[in-house]
């Protein structure tokens, strides 16, 4: 028997996410999807998709590799969030960095022309390891995924040093204590030969 998972694999990164409201159950005021990735399609790079308050409700894209940017929104980050298929939306360059431990605390960072956002996770939980499968029953998805996934039941977005209105809210997955905010390493995401 093979350990090898038989699924093309098609990106492999991180993607750590930021969801904020201000009342559990409330709509998202802050949606922030962050990936630095190693290998995809259309290269290595980082991106950022946001939207928030702080971006008036509108859908931003900061990247320093525009193509993996497109190529994510065409395949996985346009199936995780359809509002992001459009590919009309702007891209703005961005240079990124990170900092911290993720056993404590971990920021991502970005700066582009007159903005300067950052993205932090604190009161970190214990990592939960997730495989599914392309198109796996009862919700098919065209793609599948290995990742784990770090909940954090701090977290903060800043733009220009005005922090984000709303905070992250507990959750449970697979029976375990999770979070709206999540560390995501060793990310890859497959689709079927």
């Amino acid at each position: 028997m093979s350990t090898a998972d038989a699924n093309r694999v098609i990106v492999t990164g991180e993607n750590p996410f930021i969801r904020l409201s201000e009342k559990d159950g409330d709509p998202e005021t802050t949606n922030a999807s962050y990936w630095r990735i190693l290998f995809s399609p259309g290269g290595p790079g980082h991106v950022l998709y946001l939207r928030s308050e702080l971006t008036e409700n509108r859908w931003r894209i900061y990247s320093d590799n525009i193509a993996m940017a497109r190529w994510l929104q065409s395949t996985v980050q346009g199936m995780l969030n359809a509002e992001l298929k459009d590919l009309s939306i702007p891209v703005t360059d961005a240079e990124f960095g990170k900092s911290g431990d993720p056993r404590y605390f971990w920021t991502e960072h970005l700066m582009a022309r007159g903005e300067e956002i950052a993205l932090t996770w604190h009161d970190i939980g214990d990592p939960l390891l997730i495989h599914t499968q392309p198109n796996a029953q009862p919700n098919p998805r065209p793609y599948g995924v290995c990742t784990v996934l770090v909940p954090a039941l701090g977290a903060r977005l800043t733009r220009n040093g005005v922090q984000a209105k709303g905070q992250p809210w507990k959750r449970e997955r697979e029976g375990r204590p999770f979070s709206t905010c999540c560390l995501a390493f060793s990310e890859s995401w497959t689709e079927a030969r």
